[in-house]
């Protein structure tokens, strides 16, 4: 292979990693601003995640059919279509981050302003707090090719179902103890799983980026502590 179409490939792989990092700050805003939506009442700023979401639709559509193409042009092997593997996978993890920030922005229109428990709201906004640390952590050890940092990603997924399992536990007991919340705390069960699922694709990213830099893949028996049972 040549200089030139050396140089070519790298540039389409440094095009390819530049759109897939506009997708994960995309995706960051719009759950951060989903759960500043849900906890503070604001269904405007709701309603404007859930239009937004069509840009970072349009973005993985991009980024897919431009890996496709690399494929198609640079038939690449070992550490280049690992590479180009693990871009569209992590676009496709980033893509549904979006969805579930969408799904969120839905359900605070839906409670519109009647979480009945302000510590029920902090530990939302404490779970989305680490569950998006996560996710920008993992997209900077893409970035930088850090094997480490991914590992230490999948690791520290733990505390995030931890809390999940306690916000879950504490939104059934606020059900049995008064039967009118049960709607609003439907809507916020769901919403705390869809931020516990942040973790998960964190972790995802993590074990690929993990086999990216190493060509090796990360143990996936990692500690889950959601107890819930659910799904």
């Amino acid at each position: 292979m040549s200089e030139h179409t050396v140089t070519a490939y790298d540039d389409e792989l440094n095009v390819m990693a530049g759109r897939i990092a506009e997708m994960g700050g995309l995706a960051e805003k719009a759950f951060a601003e989903a759960v500043s939506a849900l906890v503070s009442g604001d269904t405007d700023l709701a309603r404007r995640v859930i239009d937004q979401d069509r840009r970072l639709d349009a973005l993985h559509q991009d980024v897919e059919e431009g890996l496709i193409a690399m494929i198609v042009r640079r038939q690449p092997m070992g550490q280049d279509l690992r590479e180009i593997t693990a871009a569209s996978r992590i676009a496709n993890d980033l893509e549904r981050v979006g969805d579930l920030a969408k799904n969120v922005a839905k359900r605070a229109i839906a409670i519109d302003n009647d979480i009945q428990s302000k510590k029920l709201a902090i530990g939302v906004e404490h779970m989305t707090e680490l569950a998006l640390g996560q996710l920008k952590k993992v997209l900077d050890a893409y970035t930088g090719r850090d094997a480490e940092a991914a590992r230490r990603v999948q690791e520290a997924d733990a505390e995030v179902d931890a809390i999940y399992t306690s916000l879950f536990r504490e939104l059934l007991t606020y059900m049995m103890e008064d039967p009118r919340v049960i709607t609003s705390c439907v809507h916020l069960l769901f919403c705390a799983k869809n931020i516990e699922r942040i973790g998960d694709h964190a972790t995802n990213i993590a074990e690929n980026v993990f086999f990216m830099v190493t060509g090796e893949r990360l143990p996936e028996d990692r500690n889950k502590v959601d107890e819930t049972g659910a799904v």
